[in-house]
């Protein structure tokens, strides 16, 4: 299968640097024009059937994130590649959108091309896939309004992913190297990644993990007792323990949480 993709970048150096990188080691890709900024790149989609789409988050005049509408009408996949802040990562990492950290690893920018080479495959180019990548990249942007928080997550599946907002979720435990979701219409999701990621991921969202196992939404908070230990009840009636070690800082989570 043969991907059709442009770079947009503003430095010439990481422009060339991924293009002899992408020539090399990804020969499903064909680069069909190199951008310098998001307004190159807006003609570049508008002039023909782009699949993928390269594309650096900081730039001058504008940066990575204008180019989302534009995404969405060509219907194109992205990966970022960025060297960009821990908030724009987040974001990035809720929206399950791939992205290479600079400088790039040989090995995960094929893994990301793998992964758009298999979506490409699987969905084709029907109208069901148009609107998982459009509520993929809407959900990215609804996380960009407020850059230190998120609202929405993407959990991967073997379809693709389903998007939550955070407010639907309870709590996450681990499972060895999953994480299972728990919702508030009592549903379960299990998911093949670890608890630390998704504790990242949510940490200033209203989330707290009280155990090496667990982390628990505050708003679905519905009682603690430091009875036997200190406990929290959720609004599900699940009840769970806050280790030893981590009781004081959720104690502190908890207070400032309410107080705000």
């Amino acid at each position: 299968m043969s991907i059709n993709a442009i770079i947009v970048d503003d430095e010439e150096y990481s422009r060339k640097s991924l293009y002899f990188l992408i020539d090399g080691y990804c020969p499903e890709v064909k680069i069909k024009g190199i951008a310098q900024s998001v307004a190159e790149a807006r003609k570049m989609l508008k002039s023909g059937d782009i699949d993928l789409v390269f594309l650096d988050i900081a730039m001058p005049h504008e940066d990575g994130f204008n180019l989302l509408p534009d995404l969405q009408e060509a219907n194109s996949y992205v990966i970022f590649t960025t060297a960009f802040d821990q908030y724009a990562l987040k974001a990035l990492k809720a929206s399950a959108v791939d992205y290479i950290l600079k400088p790039i690893d040989i090995e995960e920018l094929k893994y990301a091309v793998v992964k758009v080479i298999n979506l490409k495959s699987q969905n084709g180019n029907d109208n069901s896939n148009a609107e998982s990548k459009k509520a993929q990249l809407n959900s990215l942007e609804e996380n960009l309004s407020d850059i230190k928080k998120i609202n929405k997550i993407n959990l991967p599946n073997s379809n693709g992913f389903q998007i939550l907002n955070v407010n639907q979720i309870v709590y996450v435990l681990a499972d060895s190297n999953y994480s299972i979701f728990h919702l508030e219409n009592k549903e379960s999701i299990i998911v093949s990644r670890h608890l630390k990621e998704y504790e990242e991921i949510l940490e200033n969202s209203g989330f707290s993990r009280i155990h090496k196992s667990t982390i628990i939404n505050l708003k679905h908070l519905s009682d603690y007792t430091n009875k036997n230990g200190l406990t929290v009840k959720l609004s599900d009636n699940s009840e769970h323990v806050v280790s030893r070690r981590r009781s004081s800082e959720f104690l502190e989570t908890v207070r400032n949480y309410f107080r705000r």
